[in-house]
Order: structure tokens, then C-alpha cells, then sequence
């Protein structure tokens, strides 16, 4: 059997990858609407753990009008976001 087929294959693992902390919009119920959202809010509230970025999904509904700085948004997040009188601030990274 040629050498090649006989050493174990590996998979590809990209280094560059960002990896994202996922925050949805039923979780920023809790927290308040006057002041903005910032990362070290949300670190501090519990909804994300590590030094990751932030990425907010659209998954439930948004009664309060936030403003929300975060690394990156979901379409869904933005429109639900507006619809409530909020803002979806991108921090520059």
C-alpha cells in the first residue's frame, strides 16, 4: 500500500477563523433600555463569557429601544431593533 494511504489524514483547521459570542435580542430583555449596551455590559450581566466578539441574532421579540454596540448584527436584529425605536451600533475591530 503507497505510503500516502497508509498516514492518518487530518482535518483543515483555519486559523484565521473569528469566532463569535452569540447574543440574542430575547436576552437583552432584562437588561435597560436607557443606557447603551455596550460589551462590558453584557460581560457583566453574564450573556457572554471570554474576550470574544459579539455578534446579536434576532431570535425573539424587542419591546424596549435599545442601543446596542456590538462587533457585528444579524439583518433580523437590525430591523427588530429599529422597529423598536433602538440603535445597532458596529464597534470597529
Amino acid at each position: 500500500m503507497p505510503l500516502i494511504r497508509r498516514i492518518p489524514k487530518r482535518g483543515f483547521r483555519n486559523r484565521f477563523r473569528v469566532e463569535y459570542a452569540i447574543v440574542n435580542l430575547a436576552s437583552l430583555e432584562r437588561l435597560e433600555a436607557h443606557a447603551p449596551i455596550t460589551p462590558e455590559v453584557l460581560r457583566t450581566a453574564g450573556l457572554v463569557h471570554g474576550q470574544r466578539r459579539i455578534k446579536i441574532l434576532g431570535d425573539g421579540e424587542c419591546a424596549k429601544p435599545f442601543h446596542v454596540q456590538a462587533h457585528t448584527f444579524s439583518q433580523s436584529a437590525v430591523a427588530k431593533l429599529a422597529k423598536a425605536g433602538g440603535r445597532a451600533e458596529v464597534i470597529p475591530t
